[in-house]
């Protein structure tokens, strides 16, 4: 069993985070497996995001102690924004559960986000001590606006599907998540013009996308090696 699965059905592929057993946290084949399942939705239209079991995902598994190069480690797991930035395909969060840290950063990155009336989104990185690193610093004051973006960074308060919505980190609070998510991704043209109207939209936003990845990969690295945060607490 890998930590994420790959389904592509009529022209659409769905991609499932699958470590249901710890609520799709964030661990190094996690990420892994879902890079290559990105890499593998060529010659789809259309890509669908979603998480099994009771959450979308919770964020880091801070069960896990670290390995490795921390610098490596955090640049592998900001590829999986890159990724979703940059494939051609529109690709379409659905979250249901907790969409926690990390979670909603893969939510944020995402060019349709669908809510279930269960979603819960919260950004605790500076409550635990961490930074954010999936370039929530760029996206999510394009999306909420400065202020509000500080609110959820700075408090790091857990945010309800419906006000969710209200803020602008949902397109839309649904009743049937999944029926609705492969809904839309077929309604999507099977047609260049799609991956031209993503490039156009995304251009003027992700202008200034590295030089926040590298920004947060450099606090990253600070808080990750500050006493108190939720990483050193394990050791």
């Amino acid at each position: 069993m890998t930590s994420v699965d790959l389904e592509i059905d009529e022209g659409v592929a769905h991609i499932w985070l699958n470590r249901p057993d710890r609520l799709n946290a964030v661990a190094p084949e996690l990420v892994d497996d879902l890079l290559s399942a990105l890499d593998r939705t060529a010659n789809t239209k259309a890509v669908v995001l979603a998480g099994r079991g009771r959450a979308f995902c919770a964020g880091h598994d801070l069960k896990q102690t670290p390995q490795g190069d921390s610098r490596a480690r955090i640049e592998r797991l900001q590829e999986v924004t890159r990724r979703l930035r940059t494939i051609p395909q529109p690709v379409i969060a659905a979250v249901h559960g907790y969409a926690i840290g990390a979670g909603a950063e893969f939510a944020l990155g995402c060019d349709l986000v669908l809510a279930a009336e269960d979603a819960v989104f919260a950004f605790p990185e500076a409550s635990l001590g961490l930074s954010v690193t999936g370039a929530a610093s760029r996206l999510l004051p394009l999306i909420v606006g400065p202020l509000k973006a500080k609110e959820l960074l700075l408090l790091g308060e857990r945010v309800d599907a419906r006000t969710a919505h209200e803020l602008g980190l949902v397109n839309a609070v649904v009743p049937h998540l999944h029926e609705t998510a492969r809904d839309w991704a077929r309604r999507i043209p099977a047609h260049p013009a799609t991956t031209l109207a993503k490039r156009a939209l995304d251009a003027g936003i992700d202008s200034a996308l590295e030089q926040a990845l590298e920004l947060e990969v450099s606090h990253a690295l600070i808080t990750e090696h500050l006493p108190g945060n939720a990483l050193g607490s394990r050791a």
